[in-house]
């Protein structure tokens, strides 16, 4: 049984929730918080007759441009300096940046205040304050040092959420991209088995002037287009699916007269969506080392069973006498890794593989939570 837990394949567009982080960290620390400490420090020397919810609201347009000079730190210094993993820089350099940045931006803040109408005992205090600023550049320290800590612990919270996401977005793109390559992987070791072994049959055929030239021409065909087209999707229909497999069959059906290959589907396969060629790997493995090859009595049966909520796939064959070390690299092999690697990412926690060997037969069996 394998219990895999990598993450599905990732969306086309990056999450928005770095965003709304960042605008509710706005809203809330800089409108509510920022607003209500300006209030109380204004409250403290001017007497403020106004009374309502939100008295004097030109404190929260203060508190935004007063917190503007955060902004180049947690989207361009905090984010490079991170990339670059250059810790200590970043440490140094967020608290000297965040320690003058602040007195500047009060500095402008204050400036641009008294161009806000304001009530004129609010407006006189900020007049005050900005000429105070302005002159020394230091103001009150306690001041300072409590809006230094608040901001950059909210501020570098929104740098790490926004950098989490977009290194889980480029990871799952890499799963993404490393899936397509393997599925041009499997297409390119499936063509070469289709064109030389079934070209091969359908020229003996056509040497001895058979009548089912023409049917191992039109499977071949329709074989082909699926490779080559259809499996370029991310999801197909289940229902293609089943008819890729039954092509199949047929064909080898056809080839190997005296054997008996069988497949069937059971449920209903309507609706469901399912990766192009998943099931591929373990057929092909089964005809591979198959003892259809040399003996009319030896058999391939599969069964796809669909139910509501789970998939259920099971094939067998009547296996070659092989050496252990070749049975042991028939378990590795290139499309048994594959199959695991895809399941892996379009089945996390939701499939079960056994591959089991018995009696002379092989068995693989794979249940899915679709």
């Amino acid at each position: 049984m394998q219990k895999l837990t990598a993450p599905l394949p990732a969306p086309d567009r990056p999450s928005r929730f770095p965003l709304v982080f960042e605008g509710l960290v706005w809203a809330l620390y800089v409108g509510l918080y920022k607003y209500n400490f300006f209030m109380q420090e204004a409250g403290r020397l001017v007497p403020l007759t106004e009374r309502a919810n939100f008295p004097y609201p030109q404190l929260i347009l203060f508190a935004l441009l007063a917190t503007l000079y955060i902004v180049p730190y947690y989207r361009v210094l905090l984010p490079l300096l991170l990339r670059r993993r250059r810790y200590a820089l970043l440490g140094i350099g967020a608290l000297l940046y965040t320690w003058w940045g602040i007195k500047l931006n009060l500095v402008l803040a204050h400036g641009l205040f008294q161009y806000i109408p304001s009530p004129p005992q609010l407006a006189s205090y900020y007049q005050q304050e900005y000429l105070e600023a302005a002159a020394t550049l230091l103001g009150r320290a306690q001041y300072h040092i409590s809006l230094l800590f608040t901001d950059l612990l909210a501020f570098s919270c929104v740098a790490f959420v926004r950098i989490a996401f977009e290194h889980e977005y480029r990871r799952r793109h890499l799963e993404k991209d490393h899936l397509a390559l393997q599925m041009e992987q499997l297409k390119a070791q499936l063509q070469p088995h289709f064109l030389f072994n079934t070209l091969n049959s359908i020229y003996g055929l056509s040497l001895a002037g058979s009548p089912e030239t023409p049917r191992f021409i039109l499977l071949l065909s329709e074989l082909m287009r699926y490779v080559l087209y259809d499996s370029g999707k991310q999801q197909i229909g289940l229902p293609e699916e089943v008819e890729f497999l039954e092509n199949y069959f047929e064909l080898e059906q056809r080839k190997y007269a005296g054997a008996r290959v069988e497949f069937r589907a059971v449920g209903d396969t309507a609706g469901v969506q399912v990766p192009p060629l998943l099931l591929l790997p373990l057929v092909e493995n089964s005809f591979k080392h198959g003892r259809h090859h040399f003996s009319d009595a030896a058999t391939v049966q599969a069964t796809l069973t669909t139910t509501p909520g789970q998939l259920h796939f099971l094939i067998e064959n009547d296996m070659l006498p092989e050496a252990p070390a070749a049975s042991a690299k028939r378990s590795g092999g290139i499309g048994l890794q594959n199959i695991r690697q895809r399941l892996n990412l379009y089945y996390p926690n939701a499939h079960e593989l056994h591959l089991t060997e018995h009696d002379g037969r092989y068995r693989a069996e794979l249940m899915l939570r679709v």
